[in-house]
């Protein structure tokens, strides 16, 4: 693995932010102040914040759909699945956490396939002739899924993988193989010398110059974060950073309230961020708020994914999303959907105030997935109910 230079000294930060300032640079920089780029649309969105984040669960739809609803309003799911997997747009690794990313990030992630690499048995062991027969697979008959290279699963628990999927992922870490897209949640892979452009392919750059990259597109994504805010966006490690911060473009600030030294974009500071503030359920695995410290520290916010918490122990329910409105988080509500209803199966309501946001935010998601109605079940503020009922109507 290269090694990395030396941090520089830091520099003291020369500019100062007001605790709201930060917050409006973080909601411009994540897309949710402002008018929304349509014309650039999802591909835009996806550029913009440089890592979109999958996952399992779907609710009212997957996460990765609920990203860019939450930006852009009512954009079409079957165009949020094109504009990403379409014409070489997009590839799937890990960032964050399992991403779509732009394509054109592929050479500045070529330091964690190295590091991928240099663990050669990846907690599974692999028979040497398995891997070369799936690239071989690949090769004839790709792109395919695991099922498909001959079924992703032996008989056993969740992660007993079969030969050809682990050999599969280990060819993905490496950067062999790449996910293409998702089809019917599963993925599919083929050689990355036919899923990436020429011009991308390849492992040329030092770790030096791809973290330098990915500090950048992530401070520029976040506007203002502190080392772990900024670190946690590409699942760097904090001196990883620390190497390669002087020189990454970024330009250090102090935020008022917050204890730790901050970076900001300089192009987010030369503007005072202005317009409309979107109103919007947020999926909980939304770039604005997946860092749970930073979403404490911006919005006096304590989110937590439920999911994975036992039902009798859940508050806000399995999977709350944030409503935001007016730039702050305002309230929560777990979705479900039966037929052509969406029900608000529990909404927490931090203020009076959130009736009009929460009734809006629910009718325009409610219109996105194909429901004509909203039920609401459970009300944190029993005395809301009938206000946000009648908002609802």
């Amino acid at each position: 693995m290269t090694s990395l230079p030396r941090p520089a000294i830091e520099p003291r930060p020369a500019i100062e932010l007001t605790a709201g300032e930060a917050r409006r640079i973080a909601l411009r920089a994540q897309g949710f102040l402002g008018a929304p780029d349509r014309r650039s649309g999802v591909r835009g969105v996806l550029r913009h914040l440089g890592a979109v984040q999958l996952d399992t669960i779907s609710v009212l739809a997957r996460s990765h759909e609920l990203i860019p609803y939450a930006r852009l309003g009512a954009v079409g799911r079957d165009t949020v699945e094109a504009a990403y997997w379409t014409e070489t747009h997009a590839f799937e690794y890990w960032s964050h956490a399992a991403c779509i990313l732009p394509v054109e990030e592929w050479p500045h992630f070529a330091f964690r396939r190295r590091a991928y690499r240099s663990r050669p048995h990846w907690h599974h062991d692999l028979p040497d002739a398995a891997y070369d027969q799936v690239i071989k697979q690949l090769r004839a008959e790709g792109p395919l899924t695991a099922t498909e290279l001959g079924g992703a699963k032996n008989k056993g628990e969740w992660w007993d993988w079969s030969e050809s999927k682990i050999a599969v992922e280990r060819a993905l870490m490496y950067g062999e193989v790449v996910c293409t897209e998702r089809r019917s949640w599963k993925r599919v892979y083929d050689l990355a010398e036919r899923a990436i452009p020429d011009a991308l392919l390849h492992d040329e750059l030092s770790d030096a110059e791809c973290l330098r990259r990915l500090v950048r597109l992530a401070g520029e994504a976040l506007g203002v974060g502190t080392r772990a805010d900024i670190a946690d966006y590409h699942r760097l490690k904090g001196e990883q950073f620390d190497a390669v911060v002087a020189d990454s473009g970024l330009v250090p600030v102090t935020v008022q309230g917050w204890s730790k030294p901050a970076w900001a974009d300089p192009k987010a500071l030369e503007t005072t961020p202005r317009g409309r503030h979107r109103t919007t359920l947020l999926s909980p695995f939304d770039s604005l708020i997946w860092e749970r410290a930073r979403t404490e520290r911006i919005f006096g916010f304590t989110h937590r994914l439920e999911a994975y918490v036992p039902k009798p122990k859940r508050i806000h329910g399995y999977f709350a999303m944030p409503l935001l409105a007016g730039g702050k988080l305002l309230g929560r509500v777990d979705p479900a959907r039966e037929g052509t209803t969406l029900v608000a199966k529990q909404v927490t309501l931090d203020t009076p105030r959130a009736v009009g946001p929460m009734a809006q935010a629910l009718r325009e998601a409610a219109s996105w997935v194909g429901c004509d109605s909203v039920r609401v079940e459970r009300v944190n503020r029993p005395e809301l109910t009938a206000d946000l009922v009648r908002a609802l109507t």
